[in-house]
């Protein structure tokens, strides 16, 4: 039985530990991020994020990007952990590059002056609203995944290499795959502290 999105975005949690194998077909992931895409609030409905879906070697090939160049600038006698950590990355079934489309919020903010210094974190609000979303559908469709922020170490090469237009800044990269590992326990703080109704 499927969850649903509320026992999905209770269960959903970072997982490093991702096999390459994916309990559903990726058009069906395909199919689930695109609903995120359409569907996701952004503000002025700017719809400025952008996303690009990389399965095979195309997300082989993202992890090796990251793994030269972090090579070229973390220690040799450090870089044995960080290799550990891209491998587990790219030992999963895909992943998920997260963007925000400059040109369109660069318009926003001369067209609409009064609220100019907003929109860029608006961009960025309408953005982690889709991560959140697709990382939690990703849960529902019983895949485990985790965000990753080697952005803008690896910006230039990202876009050279899928020949993506420059004004698209890069936000995050999430990979993903059939949980191989289970999270350790989750802390909460009391919700009394983070949650306050007023009648």
């Amino acid at each position: 039985m499927e969850k649903t999105f509320q026992e999905a975005m209770k269960d959903r949690r970072t997982y490093y530990a991702i096999g390459e194998s994916s309990p559903v077909s990726e058009e069906r992931i395909r199919e689930t991020i695109e609903q995120a895409v359409l569907n996701v609030p952004s503000a002025f409905n700017s719809q400025s994020a952008r996303v690009v879906l990389l399965f095979g070697g195309a997300h082989q090939k993202l992890w090796s990007i990251v793994m030269e160049t972090l090579r070229s600038i973390v220690p040799p006698e450090s870089f044995a952990k960080t290799e550990e950590k891209i491998n587990s990355f790219a030992a999963g079934h895909g992943t998920v590059l997260y963007f925000d489309e400059t040109e369109t919020t660069n318009a926003l903010m001369e067209q609409f002056p009064a609220y100019r210094d907003n929109f860029p974190v608006w961009a960025q609000q309408a953005n982690g609203m889709l991560q959140f979303a697709v990382w939690t559908l990703l849960e529902q469709e019983g895949l485990g995944a985790s965000l990753q922020h080697y952005n803008p170490l690896i910006d230039d090469a990202v876009k050279t290499e899928w020949k993506l237009p420059q004004s698209w800044k890069l936000i995050a990269q999430m990979p993903f795959g059939k949980p191989t590992g289970t999270p350790g326990p989750k802390e909460f703080l009391p919700l009394d502290k983070r949650l306050t109704v007023f009648h």
